[in-house]
């Protein structure tokens, strides 16, 4: 399938080399023999694939799609050092120590980009490290996400993370509708099509083979055999282990829609207006950061290409239906007045892989099978690094996971009724926003 019709596409289009080819350009058409072979040509497929040939262990990427197809090439662009759950809750729940481990972990997928860039040469992909500015709405969230960040400092000894007050946080996002925030320093922003493109092509260019409009139809393994078969339309991949790393979209095919049951998708939707006006682009998010909103159905915004980038959860649509698009709209203008004559000249859409107990998963489902997924919103940073963690699950050795280890598939409960679930909790949420509860 084509990639949608999204901002990122149109930049990438307009590229200098962006007649380049990806990877081989072609579906695999022969049988192949490897040691590793690799489902899903996103973030964590492309940076397991990186780890392995690291270590000059042979591999391949397989794809149902084009590289980038799915949410690697859809997403927002913010690179973030956080997790759903903040790091006071982990504490709670786990202690003081695990939530150490947990921040070095989150800290360590943003290093995990900036290596990627600088070893690859992503120029394109504009990485830019200006961190993130968390926005309240209410007084109670602004003293909420203030106490999270003193929390932090005490607690983790991180002094990334500073408080902004109503004037200055409309002096940085020309919105009157914040009464404060807490900016993250050690976050940035990328153009996300670029930069899994940019991993491919290098890959590529060191021997990697990627096999895109590859869907895996079975993966199969007879008794007594120690390599696993990959079926696709156009040959086999026999290998001693596969890394499943297709998240939101693993219920593509039927091989790997076991692990669609570890997941509730969870649509997100953007938009993205004309070009500002000259005095609105000097006006509005002048440091170029990342921004989010303190709501429960939370927005997300940051300026791209010159243009306003609007994106939020829309639990109630589908890809590729136009639900949720005019909602972003008001939301955006909403905040943004001055943009209520802007055209939106670009809509798209995608799945987030949210997880039961709102953290990523990386683990082995049985002795010749590893995973990685469910980002929950934060798969930029996460995925760069899960993947590579989970190459190295995959040759024998034990990272330091922490919290993200899986001991195997764990299903959602009752999966069947999450997502009408979802969508009336989404509701209650937006209500709850809606009075300003």
């Amino acid at each position: 399938m084509p990639q949608p019709d999204s901002l990122w596409q149109a930049l990438a289009a307009a590229s200098p080399d962006a007649g380049a080819a990806v990877s081989t350009g072609a579906p695999l058409a022969r049988d192949l023999d490897t040691q590793v072979a690799v489902i899903g040509a996103g973030y964590s497929g492309l940076a397991a694939a990186y780890a392995l040939q690291k270590r000059g262990v042979d591999c391949v990427v397989v794809d149902a799609n084009p590289v980038g197809w799915g949410a690697s090439g859809r997403n927002g662009g913010v690179v973030s050092s956080k997790f759903r759950l903040s790091f006071p809750t982990i504490d709670r729940l786990h202690g003081l120590d695990t939530a150490k481990r947990m921040h070095r972990l989150a800290h360590e997928g943003v290093r995990v980009v900036e290596a990627l860039v600088d070893e690859f040469q992503l120029a394109r992909a504009r990485f830019e490290p200006t961190g993130s500015l968390r926005c309240a709405h209410t007084e109670a969230a602004l003293a909420a996400i203030r106490a999270e960040a003193d929390w932090v400092r005490t607690q983790l000894g991180d002094t990334t993370m500073t408080a902004l007050s109503r004037a200055g946080i409309e002096h940085e996002t020309g919105s009157k509708g914040f009464v404060g925030g807490v900016l993250s320093a050690d976050a940035g922003t990328i153009l996300p099509l670029e930069y899994v493109r940019g991993l491919a092509r290098g890959l590529t260019l060191r021997g990697v083979p990627i096999y895109e409009s590859t869907p895996v139809q079975q993966m199969q393994r007879a008794s007594g055999e120690t390599r696993v078969t990959l079926r696709t339309p156009g040959g086999t991949v026999r290998a001693r282990q596969v890394i499943v790393a297709t998240n939101a979209y693993s219920d593509l095919t039927t091989a790997t829609a076991a692990y669609q049951r570890e997941l509730v998708p969870f649509r997100s939707a953007m938009i993205a207006t004309e070009r500002l006006p000259a005095e609105l682009d000097a006006r509005l998010m002048v440091e170029r950061r990342s921004y989010t909103e303190t709501r429960r159905m939370m927005k997300w915004f940051r300026k791209v290409d010159g243009r306003m980038l609007f994106g939020g959860r829309d639990a109630f649509g589908k890809e590729g239906q136009t639900t949720g698009f005019e909602a972003l709209r008001r939301a955006m203008i909403a905040l943004f007045p001055d943009l209520a004559d802007l055209r939106v000249e670009y809509r798209w859409s995608g799945y987030v892989g949210m997880t039961f107990n709102s953290l990523p998963h990386v683990g082995r489902s049985d002795d010749a099978t590893t995973f990685c997924l469910g980002y929950n919103g934060a798969g930029v940073a996460m995925a760069s690094l899960l993947g590579q963690h989970a190459a190295a699950l995959a040759l024998g050795e034990t990272p330091e996971l922490s919290l993200l280890g899986a001991p195997g598939l764990r299903p959602v409960p009752f999966h069947s009724l999450r997502a009408p679930g979802v969508r009336l909790v989404a509701a209650w949420y937006q209500f709850l926003d809606a009075v300003g509860a």
